[in-house]
């Protein structure tokens, strides 16, 4: 008999390892307590990746996968012949997206992360399929159904709300908001910040403080098919799957707001490059 799981779609085989990946990280939460941050971030990342790695080999053996927690998976090369870079089909995942968050007791804002990169896929970035769990606010919010989420309501009386990280925002992000009358929102994982720009909690999310491709491919997979903007802060398309997995800046908003946004993006890297007396940072540099 065959096994049913084996047939499922790429996008159910991502929601279902996305929410079970989650369901176990409430477990693993559960079991070891707050006490010892350090521990507890460790399980939980081990945990999850465990589960996403096999699962992936029993269901989906011939693709390749990338992951935050194997550093194997990044090189191009591994020296066994297999080379994601000539894969056909490769996923993206972040077994546990927001360790902090997720060493912090009652913080519901981190994510597991799962995403299908194809090379024969028709959109730029090449993501196919995704998932993003958000265990601890039961939400596990997908490609396939993210065209029949409710519309995300404008501003409210015209302020902008942008996602902002807790521990690390952008220098100029506080100029940028001024600029454009918006105002901060600070948040955990940068899925739970994309996922609040799906579900209508803020309008944007701006980072550029440095990211690795598993940190947003499921999550913009979620939201370009949901018909939101993504892109690099200079205007340019996500890439998935390239050698460097170094993706360090990202702009993922509503529609409407992409052109003023990328206008006011430019304006203030310029004028903090003008400051600072160094260039603008190349989009392709980590500027951590």
């Amino acid at each position: 008999m065959v096994d049913p799981t084996i047939a499922e779609s790429d996008v159910a085989l991502a929601r279902r390892l996305a929410a079970h990946a989650g369901e176990l990280l409430l477990r693993v939460r559960a079991d070891h307590g707050h006490a010892d941050p350090a521990a507890l971030k460790a399980a939980g990342d081990r945990a999850a990746h465990d589960l996403l790695r096999a699962e992936l080999a029993r269901c989906r053996p011939a693709d390749a996968v990338l992951s935050e927690e194997d550093e194997g998976s990044r090189l191009v090369d591994t020296g066994d012949g297999v080379s994601r870079r000539t894969a056909e089909r490769v996923w993206i995942v972040d077994p546990l997206d927001g360790t902090r968050e997720f060493s912090e007791q009652g913080r519901a804002d981190w994510a597991v992360h799962v995403a299908l990169w194809a090379r024969d896929a028709a959109t730029p970035h090449g993501l196919v399929a995704g998932a993003v769990a958000l265990p601890a606010q039961g939400r596990v919010l997908t490609t396939d159904v993210a065209d029949a989420l409710p519309a995300a309501p404008p501003p409210p009386d015209g302020v902008i709300r942008l996602a902002a990280s807790r521990s690390r925002p952008p220098a100029f992000l506080a100029a940028l908001a001024g600029e454009v009358g918006a105002e901060l929102v600070p948040m955990g994982s940068a899925g739970a910040k994309i996922a609040a720009v799906v579900t209508g909690d803020v309008d944007a999310y701006i980072h550029a403080g440095g990211q690795y491709e598993w940190d947003s491919a499921a999550p913009v997979a979620v939201a370009t098919a949901a018909g939101f903007h993504a892109s690099r802060i200079d205007g340019s398309a996500l890439t998935y799957n390239e050698a460097d997995p170094r993706l360090p800046d990202l702009l993922v908003c509503r529609g409407e707001l992409a052109v003023p946004l990328l206008a006011a993006l430019r304006r203030q890297l310029a004028g903090t490059a003008a400051t600072s007396g160094s260039p603008v940072p190349h989009p392709g540099k980590d500027p951590r």
